[in-house]
């Protein structure tokens, strides 16, 4: 009897044990990499990014003026790499590239890395007219464990006030008719938003926060990099709360680009 008694305690006392739940935590940098080349233009600095980046240890990565493909780079630069987002994934990363503009010599866009597999992508058009070609890369993530898949959107939007407002009412009426409200966002990239439009808006109709608006007061100061002035990058979130948000200006990243990378950490 002693026996049975003990084997139902060790019974109870499994059976009431909580199983931990997967943390759900994101590391998450959004960075404009310049295609790839030093803020002057003068020397290639991609293998630097990828290295840069690795050291994040990121989950995500949204990524902006990333080349698919250049001629006169490829004859200029010994080391060129074509489809820069396949180069900095590497075999840590999956990867998705949206092509937006178009030119004799190549091409370039928007490009999404993730450490969990992307089940879908869709490269939702934003161009207005031919001297800018912009685009949203949406992207389906399926992370182990999450009761539901995360949604990730890359965007590059125009220099022109009248044309961003044009171009976050597509947004925000693609992202209604294809997100679930109930399901986790980041929309992050370069908005070229100095004049801090965007986040009233994106907070009444998507009920999206910045993070750096939310941790510091306002959006990171991120261009130039080096005397860094004007706030036009942005990680917007929607299902998670802000742990950390940084931009990240000093060595390596100041010689990398001339924008700098924001690297935020996100708490589901």
């Amino acid at each position: 009897m002693l026996t049975l008694y003990v084997s139902c305690l060790r019974a109870a006392h499994i059976k009431m044990t909580p199983i931990p739940l997967p943390e759900r935590r994101l590391v998450v940098a959004s960075y404009n990499i310049h295609k790839g080349l030093s803020p002057l233009n003068r020397h290639l600095v991609l293998h630097d990014v990828r290295q840069a980046l690795n050291q994040l240890a990121p989950d995500f990565v949204f990524l902006q003026e990333v080349q698919g493909a250049h001629l006169q780079h490829a004859r200029r630069f010994a080391t060129w790499q074509d489809a820069q987002h396949e180069y900095l994934a590497g075999d840590l990363l999956h990867y998705a590239y949206g092509k937006n503009a178009h030119y004799h010599l190549g091409h370039h866009g928007n490009a999404f890395l993730s450490r969990h597999p992307i089940a879908s992508w869709h490269n939702f058009d934003l161009t207005l007219h031919r001297f800018e070609q912009r685009g949203v890369l949406h992207c389906k993530v399926e992370v182990a464990g999450w009761d539901s898949p995360l949604h990730a959107l890359c965007v590059h939007l125009n220099l022109r006030a009248g044309d961003r407002r044009k171009q976050l009412a597509m947004m925000v009426e693609y992202i209604r008719r294809h997100i679930p409200d109930n399901e986790p966002l980041v929309l992050a990239g370069d908005f070229n938003d100095w004049r801090g439009e965007l986040s009233p808006f994106l907070r009444d109709q998507l009920a999206m926060m910045e993070a750096f608006e939310t941790m510091h007061g306002s959006p990171a100061r991120s261009f130039p990099v080096r005397f860094p002035l004007l706030t036009l990058d942005r990680v917007y979130v929607r299902g998670f709360a802000i742990v950390r948000a940084e931009v990240l200006t000093g060595s390596p990243w100041r010689n990398l680009s001339d924008h700098a990378p924001l690297y935020t950490v996100l708490q589901g």
